[in-house]
C-alpha cells in the first residue's frame, strides 16, 4: 500500500519537530500571548497591551538567496536574525511596537538539525525585538526543492498609537536633521550579486577576511546576521521626537531613504557615513562597482535612517547620550531637488 512517506514526506517527523518549536516558542512569551503552538492560528489578545486607540502594523518578508550561501558556507545560525531583522525593522519605519511573529518553512526534506538552528536564531530574534513568536508552517515538498535547499519567510504584527504613527509627513520641512544607525553588513539584500561576484571571480570564503572586521573568514563577515533595531528606538519612540524612519533594504540608500519624506523635500547625506564598514568598499573593488550601484543595491554601513526637527536637535542629542546609543548626526533635509537622496 503507497504511502504519503512513500512520496518523500514524513509526518511524523514534521509533527516532533512542531514540539520542538513549542518549547523553543515559550522563551519569546511577552503581554498579550493567548495559547500556545498548536493550533491552527495563532492568537493574541491586544487589549492586554494597553494600547487606548491602536493601529496595527503587518510587515511580511524573506531573505533571499543569502540562504543559498548559508547552505554553501553551513552558516546558518544567524539566519533567523536576518528574517525576524527584515519584517520587524519594516513596521518600526511606522513606530509600531512588535508583538508577535510568524514563520513560513519549507524544503525537499527537512533536516532537523538545520532546521532547529534557524529556528532558535528566531527565537532569539524575537525575544531581543520583545515580540512572541506564536506560529507557523513547516512543509516538505519533495520535487519543488532540490536536496539541501530550502526557503523560509516571516510574518509579523506590530501595534502603534494612532496619534504616534510614522511618518509624520506635516512636520518635516528644509533644515531637518538626519541621522542614522550602522549596520552590520550587507543584511540581506543583494545576495544575487554578491553571490555571482564571489563565483566570477573565485573568492576563497573560509580565508581570513582582507579587511578590518570583527568576523574571521569572509564566509562569516558575509554572513552576518541583519542588525535588530527596536532595541535602539524603543525608548526613543515613547516621545515624539522622530518624525520619519527609513530601513534601509532592497533599493539601498537612494531608493529608501525618501520613502520617509514627503514630496516636496529630498534628503542630503554626508559622504563620509557611507562604506563606513569595510566590507562595502572590498566588493566594490572585486566587483568593479560604481558609486551609484552600491548605493542603490545596498545599505553600504548604514541600516537605518530617521529624521528629526532642528528644533529637537539638543533634546534628541541628550537623549541618545543618555541611553549610549550608537546613533550619529548624518546630513539634513533640502527642498526637493532632481534627486530626492544625495550624498555629497
Amino acid at each position: 500500500m503507497t504511502t504519503y512517506k512513500d512520496a518523500g514526506v514524513n509526518i511524523e517527523n514534521t509533527d516532533a519537530l512542531v514540539r520542538d518549536i513549542s518549547e523553543l516558542s515559550k522563551s519569546t512569551y511577552r503581554k498579550g500571548n493567548f495559547d500556545k503552538i498548536g493550533g491552527f492560528g495563532g492568537i493574541f489578545d491586544l487589549k492586554q497591551c494597553g494600547y487606548d486607540d491602536p493601529l496595527l502594523v503587518s510587515g511580511t518578508d524573506g531573505i533571499g538567496t543569502k540562504i543559498l550561501l548559508g547552505i554553501e558556507t553551513d552558516i546558518l545560525d544567524g539566519l533567523g536574525h536576518d528574517l525576524v531583522g527584515m519584517c520587524l525593522n519594516d513596521i518600526l519605519c511606522h513606530g509600531a511596537e512588535p508583538l508577535f511573529f510568524l514563520d513560513y518553512y519549507a524544503s525537499s526534506k527537512i533536516d532537523k538539525n538545520s532546521f532547529l538552528k534557524i529556528m532558535k536564531s528566531i527565537t532569539e530574534a524575537c525575544k531581543i525585538n520583545d515580540c512572541s513568536l506564536i506560529g507557523g508552517e513547516t512543509a516538505e515538498m519533495p520535487g519543488l526543492y532540490k536536496k539541501d535547499d530550502f526557503d523560509f519567510a516571516g510574518f509579523c504584527i506590530g501595534a502603534v498609537e494612532r496619534k504616534k504613527i510614522l511618518p509624520n509627513k506635516d512636520l518635516m520641512k528644509e533644515d531637518d536633521l538626519l541621522y542614522g544607525i550602522k549596520s552590520s553588513g550587507f543584511h540581506s539584500n543583494g545576495y544575487s550579486l554578491i553571490r555571482k561576484v564571489l563565483k566570477d571571480k573565485n573568492i576563497n570564503l573560509n580565508k581570513k577576511t582582507e579587511f578590518n572586521s570583527p568576523y574571521e573568514s569572509n564566509a562569516s563577515a558575509l554572513m552576518a546576521p541583519t542588525r535588530l533595531y527596536y532595541p535602539f528606538l524603543k525608548k526613543i519612540l515613547k516621545t515624539n521626537l522622530i518624525n520619519g524612519i527609513s530601513h534601509i533594504t532592497g533599493g539601498g540608500v537612494i531608493g529608501n531613504v525618501p520613502r520617509m519624506l514627503s514630496e516636496n523635500l529630498s534628503a542630503t547625506i554626508d559622504k563620509k557615513f557611507i562604506f563606513i564598514d569595510e566590507i562595502f568598499k572590498w566588493f566594490q573593488d572585486l566587483a568593479n562597482i560604481s558609486d551609484e550601484e552600491m548605493l542603490k543595491t545596498f545599505n553600504c554601513g548604514l541600516g537605518l535612517v530617521m529624521t528629526i526637527s532642528k528644533n529637537n536637535y539638543i533634546e534628541f542629542e541628550q537623549l541618545i547620550k543618555n541611553e549610549s546609543l550608537d546613533i550619529f548626526e548624518i546630513g539634513k533635509i533640502e527642498l526637493n531637488k532632481s534627486k530626492r537622496c544625495t550624498i555629497s
